[in-house]
């Protein structure tokens, strides 16, 4: 197993599914982690996990549509840890709809969170990881910003964005050893989807070649992965988890 001893992370939306699950697998694996979201009572309940596991954590407020809160929130990170070597971009809304009947408040607060949040945080602390020579920044995309969706024009929209962020990214930061990927999960239980009807997650996992769902663990193991030396060779790359339902 990599080891991520004495790194310092940053997860946004750890307060619960991916965002939880990519905060205990990093501490699991040796970082410090500073846990980010809008609950802070949730929070609380992450870190005591983390600590009872042996591991070190504390937590943020922290709003990733609102700029204010991102810098504030970047700052008081730095601040307690020193720096920021793993940023996890995780946190996310969806305001499903048909494009038909899509607000532009539906459009705008998706975007913002989704896609103006990472980039704002991620730039808030790339200039340190650029001092230190060394990073890692991994954005949580989406198989539906790679295949679209019907209901979801604002939250694929956000999602393929991530994806060209970080291509973008990647290139701006790879001669300081930065780098930047991209993680695309498929149908993944969590809170997010368990609001879908039995029908539709049967009609999902009919299009799984693997046969099943995925689980939040799934996706912070490749997150551990990118986040590791041994993934140091690897940016500018999404990776796929989503059981074969879609393979670029």
């Amino acid at each position: 197993m990599s080891t991520l001893s004495g790194r310092i992370a940053l997860v946004t939306g750890a307060s619960q599914g991916i965002g939880r699950a990519c905060a205990l697998e990093l501490a699991r694996r040796g970082a410090h982690v500073a846990l980010a979201a809008r609950n802070l009572a949730k929070l609380d309940e992450v870190a005591a996990e983390i600590a009872a596991a042996g591991g070190t954590a504390k937590t943020f407020t922290l709003d990733v549509s609102n700029e204010e809160s991102i810098k504030a929130g970047a700052k008081a990170v730095v601040v307690e840890f020193g720096k920021v070597e793993i940023l996890v971009n995780n946190a996310g809304v969806t305001r499903d709809i048909l494009s038909m009947r899509m607000k532009r408040a539906d459009w705008d607060d998706v975007l913002t969170t989704n896609l103006t949040g990472a980039f704002l945080l991620t730039q808030a602390l790339m200039m340190q990881m650029v001092k230190n020579r060394w990073g890692r920044v991994i954005n949580i995309t989406s198989v539906v910003g790679e295949t679209g969706q019907a209901g979801q024009a604002n939250y694929a929209a956000s999602k393929a964005g991530l994806i060209g962020l970080t291509k973008s990214l990647a290139r701006e930061l790879a001669s300081r050893t930065i780098t930047v990927n991209a993680v695309a999960p498929g149908y993944i239980e969590t809170a997010m989807t368990a609001i879908l009807t039995d029908e539709q997650k049967n009609a999902m996992t009919q299009h799984i070649p693997l046969g099943r769902v995925g689980t939040d663990m799934d996706i912070a193991h490749a997150v551990a992965f990118l986040a590791s030396e041994e993934a140091g060779y690897i940016t500018g790359h999404t990776l796929d988890v989503n059981g074969g339902m879609y393979m670029g």
